[in-house]
């Protein structure tokens, strides 16, 4: 439902000085979907991710949501209220003085109506775990509890995919745990299609497909197992692999058959009580 063909993207027009951000990349992205989308620090993630609500627009080829071109302006509204966007920084996107005001703010623009609305921002508050904070104001919550309000800011607005940009850069653990909870539990209940930038390889790892970028281009793609069982390829991207697959790396250079595509703690626990 969400299609990129050929798309170049350039951040600058001068003909000396062109960097490409996103290089002929294509890509589908079906309804449903739970994808993690990793590389290095410039290696085009963010400009992926701006690229689906047009945001940016591509420099050549064409991204299309449900058929509608990013291109065309007129339709740039209609692609938006499909796609709810959450950034690093939840402070930059909270706007109201309470939490209520802010998951309604979208709502008041679009011109629901009070009933309606009130359905919405009660539903979308309970979702995510936060209708006995509905009168809080938002600057004193922590930054997990945050980009929950954002979160419900964009499922009040109903929209069909969520595209999460480092959502958790800037959170601890336990904030990181409460934003995967929420946003496994979209994907698996109301079938939302997410979009999910990370530099955590553990947190890719809890996804069914990972993406890989380097330099603007797609050099990877397929289940946790396919690309972390790569992991020597990803560690010459300067990228990390998660704890365990490195653990069961060490392990089976000491000797243990241990096999490559360990991602998690359950499977390293199997093993290691079936090889004692």
């Amino acid at each position: 439902m969400i299609r990129f063909e050929n798309v170049t993207h350039f951040y600058s027009n001068n003909q000396e000085h062109k960097v490409a951000s996103l290089s002929k990349i294509n890509l589908d992205i079906k309804k449903g979907d739970f994808i993690a989308v990793i590389g290095a620090n410039g290696s085009g993630k963010s400009t992926l991710a701006r690229h689906i609500n047009g945001l940016l627009l591509p420099t050549e080829g064409d991204v299309f949501v449900e058929n509608l071109n990013t291109k065309e302006l007129d339709k740039i509204w209609d692609i938006r209220k499909k796609i709810g966007m959450v950034f690093q920084n939840p402070d930059n996107q909270l706007v109201a003085t309470t939490i209520e005001d802010d998951v309604a703010f979208g709502l008041e623009n679009i011109g629901i109506r009070e009933e309606e609305m009130k359905q919405r921002v009660d539903w979308a508050l309970k979702i995510v775990g936060l209708s006995g904070l509905r009168n809080s104001e938002p600057h004193l919550l922590s930054g997990g509890q945050k980009q929950r309000v954002i979160i419900a800011g964009a499922l009040a607005m109903r929209t069909s995919y969520l595209i999460l940009d480092e959502p958790t850069s800037m959170l601890d653990p336990k904030g990181r745990k409460e934003i995967l909870k929420i946003i496994k539990k979209l994907n698996k209940e109301q079938n939302i299609t997410v979009v999910y930038i990370t530099q955590f390889m553990s947190e890719a790892a809890q996804f069914k497909n990972i993406i890989v970028l380097d330099k603007g281009k797609v050099v990877l793609a397929g289940s946790p197992k396919e690309i972390f069982s790569q992991a020597d390829f990803l560690l010459s991207l300067s990228l990390e692999i998660p704890q365990i697959t490195r653990l069961a790396r060490e392990l089976a250079k000491n000797g243990l058959n241990v096999p490559s595509n360990i991602i998690n703690e359950e499977e390293m626990i199997k093993y290691l009580c079936s090889y004692i």
